[in-house]
């Protein structure tokens, strides 16, 4: 009578040992790469998840295996979800500001990329705010563009729309400084950034600077010293960048509300402002010498 023999330590696993071993492990990276994808996506965009979601339900039910499909299907679903959102946002008390400016309007968003991640969402109040803000520096300044960035994403109060620490209820809105070239020529419409932000204006020796010597591990204060000496040296129109600021601190403040203003002490220093509501955002927060917040009641 025979008797069984060991297997070998050198001998590799049978199919029936490696099954048991490994049965989830390709199923436990799957997940953890969907559940990766869609907190970026939600981070990103608020209702990319989601579209993610529908997307690869949709893409498993048809049986898609294919990259580009699969990818064709949740492009389709996102601009689905997009497109909805601007009829959808007015239900939680917010409306969109538009990217798609003609050669008339005098407010215009500084990307696309603001309306495709959906980052361009206000209250009514802050909508007509900034409207009557461009309405008044085409009066006074013929054909002067205000610029709008960052604003907020279009569903649940107190979602964040990082990496701002605020714009999380539609009551937040910032707007690019205008600027001039080297020689002194106004510049319209334009940014020293491709997005309007992290170009920003420098200190000069003996500014005010509340936050040197800081160096706190929390922050969002960055400022990317790598990055400026790629952008143009274009400097702030402080003709043009007084008058809106003048304007926000007074009807801006009387008719829809205004609270705060933020910008770097230095450029407040600069620009002789001296009204209240023009506050310091802190040193966690992101510098303010590359865009101007507001923020309403």
């Amino acid at each position: 009578m025979s008797r069984a023999h060991p297997p070998s330590p050198c001998a590799p696993p049978s199919p029936r040992l490696w099954e048991w071993q490994h049965p989830q492990g390709f199923p436990v990276f799957r997940f953890a790469l969907h559940a990766l994808i869609f907190l970026i996506l939600t981070l990103l965009t608020q209702i990319g998840g989601i579209a993610y979601l529908v997307a690869l339900a949709a893409s498993r039910a048809w049986g898609l295996r294919r990259f580009l499909p699969k990818l064709a299907i949740f492009l389709l679903c996102y601009a689905s979800a997009t497109f909805t959102a601007t009829f959808a946002a007015p239900i939680f008390g917010r409306v969109p500001l538009s990217c798609l400016a003609d050669a008339a309007d005098r407010l215009v968003v500084r990307s696309p990329i603001y309306c495709l991640l959906n980052r361009n969402y206000v209250t009514p109040e802050v909508h007509d705010l900034a409207k009557a803000l461009a309405a008044h520096m085409d009066r006074e300044f013929p054909g002067t563009v205000t610029v709008a960035l960052d604003a907020n994403f279009p569903f649940v109060r107190g979602f964040p729309l990082l990496p701002h620490l605020s714009h999380a209820d539609g009551k937040k809105l910032d707007f690019a400084y205008y600027y001039k070239d080297v020689d002194g020529a106004f510049l319209n419409g334009a940014t020293r950034s491709p997005i309007g932000y992290f170009a920003f204006e420098q200190p000069a020796p003996g500014d005010e600077l509340p936050c040197e010597g800081r160096n706190d591990w929390l922050t969002t204060r960055w400022d990317f010293n790598v990055l400026q000496p790629l952008f143009p040296a274009y400097r702030i129109e402080e003709q043009r960048t007084s008058a809106a600021i003048g304007w926000l601190t007074s009807e801006g403040v009387a008719r829809f509300g205004l609270q705060k203003i933020f910008i770097e002490p230095h450029l407040k220093n600069a620009l002789g402002i001296t009204d209240g509501h023009i506050r310091f955002q802190g040193c966690r927060a992101a510098r303010h010498d590359d865009h101007i917040h507001i923020q309403v009641e």
